[in-house]
Protein backbone atom coordinates (compact mmCIF):
# COMPACT_ATOMS: atom_id res chain seq x y z
CA UNK A 1 0.00 0.00 0.00
CA UNK A 2 1.47 3.18 -0.62
CA UNK A 3 1.07 5.82 2.77
CA UNK A 4 -2.39 7.82 1.29
CA UNK A 5 -4.05 4.45 1.36
CA UNK A 6 -1.88 3.19 4.89
CA UNK A 7 -3.26 6.67 6.57
CA UNK A 8 -7.07 5.92 5.32
CA UNK A 9 -6.70 2.59 6.72
CA UNK A 10 -5.76 3.62 10.21
CA UNK A 11 -7.99 6.28 10.41
CA UNK A 12 -10.98 3.75 9.18
CA UNK A 13 -9.93 1.30 11.50
CA UNK A 14 -9.74 3.68 14.42
CA UNK A 15 -13.37 4.78 13.82
CA UNK A 16 -14.44 1.24 14.48
CA UNK A 17 -11.82 0.29 17.40
CA UNK A 18 -11.05 3.43 19.18
CA UNK A 19 -7.37 3.38 20.08
CA UNK A 20 -5.15 1.20 18.18
CA UNK A 21 -1.39 0.69 19.89
CA UNK A 22 1.60 0.96 17.43
CA UNK A 23 2.24 -3.02 17.67
CA UNK A 24 -1.72 -3.62 16.57
CA UNK A 25 -1.00 -1.06 13.26
CA UNK A 26 2.52 -2.69 12.51
CA UNK A 27 0.50 -5.94 12.09
CA UNK A 28 -2.79 -4.56 10.27
CA UNK A 29 -0.31 -2.77 7.73
CA UNK A 30 2.52 -5.35 7.71
CA UNK A 31 4.78 -2.59 7.67
CA UNK A 32 8.06 -1.70 10.31
CA UNK A 33 7.32 0.21 13.61
CA UNK A 34 9.43 3.17 12.08
CA UNK A 35 6.60 3.67 9.17
CA UNK A 36 4.13 3.26 11.12
CA UNK A 37 5.14 6.53 13.14
CA UNK A 38 6.13 8.43 10.05
CA UNK A 39 2.25 8.09 8.77
CA UNK A 40 0.80 8.71 12.51
CA UNK A 41 2.86 11.93 12.43
CA UNK A 42 1.19 12.90 9.17
CA UNK A 43 -2.17 12.13 10.21
CA UNK A 44 -1.49 14.33 13.52
CA UNK A 45 0.20 17.10 11.54
CA UNK A 46 -2.78 17.15 9.28
CA UNK A 47 -5.49 17.00 12.39
CA UNK A 48 -6.56 13.54 11.83
CA UNK A 49 -5.48 11.53 14.88
CA UNK A 50 -3.58 12.22 18.44
CA UNK A 51 -1.01 10.56 19.83
CA UNK A 52 -1.91 8.92 23.15
CA UNK A 53 0.54 6.81 25.29
CA UNK A 54 1.60 3.80 23.74
CA UNK A 55 -0.91 4.50 20.70
CA UNK A 56 -3.21 6.59 18.49
CA UNK A 57 -6.87 7.65 18.50
CA UNK A 58 -9.60 10.46 16.87
CA UNK A 59 -9.50 13.61 18.02
CA UNK A 60 -11.98 14.61 20.23
CA UNK A 61 -14.56 16.84 18.87
CA UNK A 62 -15.56 19.83 21.15
CA UNK A 63 -18.41 21.63 20.00
CA UNK A 64 -19.05 23.99 22.80
CA UNK A 65 -17.14 25.42 25.80
CA UNK A 66 -17.43 25.05 29.35
CA UNK A 67 -18.37 27.91 31.69
CA UNK A 68 -16.11 30.33 33.27
CA UNK A 69 -17.03 28.51 36.66
CA UNK A 70 -16.92 25.14 35.29
CA UNK A 71 -13.67 26.10 33.93
CA UNK A 72 -12.20 27.25 37.52
CA UNK A 73 -12.75 23.50 39.19
CA UNK A 74 -10.87 21.60 36.56
CA UNK A 75 -7.09 20.88 37.00
CA UNK A 76 -6.76 24.04 39.02
CA UNK A 77 -2.98 22.53 40.79
CA UNK A 78 -1.92 22.34 37.49
CA UNK A 79 -3.26 25.52 36.02
CA UNK A 80 -1.47 27.43 39.26
CA UNK A 81 1.62 25.76 38.24
CA UNK A 82 1.47 26.95 34.87
CA UNK A 83 0.36 30.43 36.18
CA UNK A 84 3.63 30.78 37.78
CA UNK A 85 6.19 29.16 35.39
CA UNK A 86 4.23 31.47 32.87
CA UNK A 87 4.74 34.96 34.60
CA UNK A 88 8.34 33.83 35.23
CA UNK A 89 8.55 34.70 31.55
CA UNK A 90 7.95 38.57 31.80
CA UNK A 91 10.49 40.45 31.48
CA UNK A 92 10.48 43.58 33.01
CA UNK A 93 9.53 46.76 31.48
CA UNK A 94 7.06 44.15 29.18
CA UNK A 95 3.86 44.47 27.63
CA UNK A 96 1.50 41.77 28.29
CA UNK A 97 -1.43 39.85 26.91
CA UNK A 98 -3.59 37.53 28.76
CA UNK A 99 -6.30 35.80 26.65
CA UNK A 100 -9.18 34.61 28.42
CA UNK A 101 -9.46 31.91 30.51
CA UNK A 102 -9.01 30.09 33.71
CA UNK A 103 -5.32 29.54 33.33
CA UNK A 104 -4.15 32.86 32.17
CA UNK A 105 -6.21 34.11 35.49
CA UNK A 106 -3.18 31.89 37.40
CA UNK A 107 -1.30 33.97 35.34
CA UNK A 108 -2.89 37.25 36.42
CA UNK A 109 -2.81 36.09 40.21
CA UNK A 110 1.10 35.37 40.01
CA UNK A 111 1.66 38.60 38.16
CA UNK A 112 0.14 41.04 40.60
CA UNK A 113 2.66 42.35 42.62
CA UNK A 114 4.65 43.53 39.21
CA UNK A 115 3.98 47.47 38.82
CA UNK A 116 6.48 47.67 36.26
CA UNK A 117 4.55 45.66 33.60
CA UNK A 118 1.55 46.73 31.24
CA UNK A 119 -1.63 44.38 31.10
CA UNK A 120 -4.29 43.97 28.11
CA UNK A 121 -7.02 41.39 28.56
CA UNK A 122 -10.15 40.63 27.13
CA UNK A 123 -11.25 38.98 30.47
CA UNK A 124 -12.98 40.48 32.94
CA UNK A 125 -12.14 38.64 35.51
CA UNK A 126 -8.69 38.97 34.85
CA UNK A 127 -8.94 42.71 34.65
CA UNK A 128 -11.36 42.69 37.95
CA UNK A 129 -8.47 41.05 39.65
CA UNK A 130 -5.78 43.23 38.63
CA UNK A 131 -7.65 46.20 39.41
CA UNK A 132 -8.22 45.13 43.18
CA UNK A 133 -5.04 43.40 43.68
CA UNK A 134 -2.10 45.25 40.93
CA UNK A 135 -0.71 48.40 40.37
CA UNK A 136 0.40 47.43 36.62
CA UNK A 137 -1.03 49.60 33.97
CA UNK A 138 -4.14 47.19 32.74
CA UNK A 139 -6.55 47.88 29.48
CA UNK A 140 -9.29 45.64 28.87
CA UNK A 141 -10.00 45.35 25.08
CA UNK A 142 -14.07 45.68 25.09
CA UNK A 143 -16.36 43.77 22.52
CA UNK A 144 -19.14 41.66 22.17
CA UNK A 145 -19.83 40.23 25.79
CA UNK A 146 -19.48 36.64 26.13
CA UNK A 147 -21.21 36.13 29.49
CA UNK A 148 -20.63 32.26 30.06
CA UNK A 149 -16.92 33.08 29.88
CA UNK A 150 -17.18 36.71 31.20
CA UNK A 151 -14.64 38.34 28.20
CA UNK A 152 -14.79 39.68 24.84
CA UNK A 153 -15.03 38.33 21.55
CA UNK A 154 -15.60 39.31 18.16
CA UNK A 155 -13.76 41.81 15.47
CA UNK A 156 -14.37 45.02 17.86
CA UNK A 157 -11.94 42.83 20.98
CA UNK A 158 -9.47 41.69 17.92
CA UNK A 159 -9.14 45.44 16.54
CA UNK A 160 -8.49 46.90 19.64
CA UNK A 161 -5.70 44.41 20.22
CA UNK A 162 -4.13 45.42 17.38
CA UNK A 163 -3.26 48.72 18.67
CA UNK A 164 -1.09 47.12 20.49
CA UNK A 165 2.73 45.69 20.28
CA UNK A 166 3.23 42.98 22.38
CA UNK A 167 6.62 41.79 24.12
CA UNK A 168 4.68 38.39 25.06
CA UNK A 169 1.24 37.38 24.87
CA UNK A 170 -0.22 34.57 26.35
CA UNK A 171 -2.93 32.43 24.46
CA UNK A 172 -5.68 30.02 26.28
CA UNK A 173 -7.27 26.87 24.71
CA UNK A 174 -9.79 24.58 24.81
CA UNK A 175 -8.19 22.52 22.37
CA UNK A 176 -5.44 21.84 20.39
CA UNK A 177 -3.16 19.50 18.50
CA UNK A 178 -0.30 19.11 16.30
CA UNK A 179 -2.31 21.32 13.38
CA UNK A 180 -2.14 24.36 16.15
CA UNK A 181 -4.71 25.84 18.40
CA UNK A 182 -8.63 25.10 17.84
CA UNK A 183 -12.22 26.82 18.95
CA UNK A 184 -15.73 25.91 18.79
CA UNK A 185 -16.60 29.67 18.89
CA UNK A 186 -16.26 31.45 15.86
CA UNK A 187 -16.21 35.15 17.56
CA UNK A 188 -12.71 33.76 19.49
CA UNK A 189 -11.06 33.30 15.83
CA UNK A 190 -10.67 36.74 15.07
CA UNK A 191 -8.94 37.36 18.74
CA UNK A 192 -6.26 34.38 18.88
CA UNK A 193 -4.80 35.60 15.13
CA UNK A 194 -5.23 39.47 15.88
CA UNK A 195 -2.89 38.29 19.18
CA UNK A 196 -0.29 36.30 17.71
CA UNK A 197 -0.07 38.80 14.37
CA UNK A 198 0.60 41.50 17.55
CA UNK A 199 2.92 39.83 19.93
CA UNK A 200 6.92 39.36 19.66
CA UNK A 201 6.12 35.65 21.59
CA UNK A 202 2.95 34.04 21.61
CA UNK A 203 3.02 31.00 24.50
CA UNK A 204 0.40 28.73 24.59
CA UNK A 205 -0.80 28.32 28.57
CA UNK A 206 -3.37 24.76 28.53
CA UNK A 207 -2.81 21.46 30.78
CA UNK A 208 -2.61 18.90 28.80
CA UNK A 209 -6.14 17.47 28.64
CA UNK A 210 -6.71 20.03 26.25
CA UNK A 211 -4.21 18.19 23.75
CA UNK A 212 -6.08 16.08 21.31
CA UNK A 213 -9.22 17.90 21.19
CA UNK A 214 -10.74 19.49 18.21
CA UNK A 215 -12.92 22.57 18.18
CA UNK A 216 -14.88 23.39 14.46
CA UNK A 217 -12.50 26.22 13.87
CA UNK A 218 -8.85 26.42 13.43
CA UNK A 219 -7.54 29.62 15.30
CA UNK A 220 -3.45 29.49 15.53
CA UNK A 221 -1.32 27.38 13.63
CA UNK A 222 1.01 25.90 15.72
CA UNK A 223 4.21 26.91 13.84
CA UNK A 224 2.74 30.88 14.87
CA UNK A 225 3.50 29.37 18.14
CA UNK A 226 7.19 31.01 20.17
CA UNK A 227 6.07 27.94 23.28
CA UNK A 228 4.00 26.07 25.04
CA UNK A 229 3.52 25.70 28.86
CA UNK A 230 1.70 22.90 30.34
CA UNK A 231 1.96 20.03 32.83
CA UNK A 232 3.49 16.79 32.90
CA UNK A 233 0.82 15.30 31.77
CA UNK A 234 1.81 15.32 28.06
CA UNK A 235 2.71 12.14 26.44
CA UNK A 236 6.63 11.68 25.92
CA UNK A 237 5.87 11.26 22.36
CA UNK A 238 3.89 14.46 21.54
CA UNK A 239 6.31 16.76 23.55
CA UNK A 240 8.77 15.42 21.24
CA UNK A 241 7.28 16.16 18.05
CA UNK A 242 6.20 19.46 19.38
CA UNK A 243 10.24 20.37 19.60
CA UNK A 244 11.17 18.81 16.56
CA UNK A 245 8.24 21.70 15.25
CA UNK A 246 10.92 24.56 16.56
CA UNK A 247 8.65 25.18 19.82
CA UNK A 248 9.89 25.48 22.76
CA UNK A 249 7.98 23.20 25.49
CA UNK A 250 7.81 24.22 29.24
CA UNK A 251 6.20 21.59 31.52
CA UNK A 252 5.17 22.23 34.72
CA UNK A 253 4.86 20.58 38.22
Amino acid sequence: MIPAERQNLIVSRLESRGVLSIAELTELLGVSHMTVRRDLQQLERAGRVTTVAGGVQLPEKILTEPSHLAKARLRHGEKVAIGRLAAAMVRPGAVVYLDAGTTTLEIAHALAGRDDISVVTNDFVIASHLMRNAACRLYHTGGEVERENRSCVGDPAAEAVRRFNFDIAFISTSSFGMRGVSTPSENKVAVKRAIVQSADESVLVTDSTKYGKLGTFNAVPLEALSAIVTDAGLPDTVRDAIRRAGITLHIAG
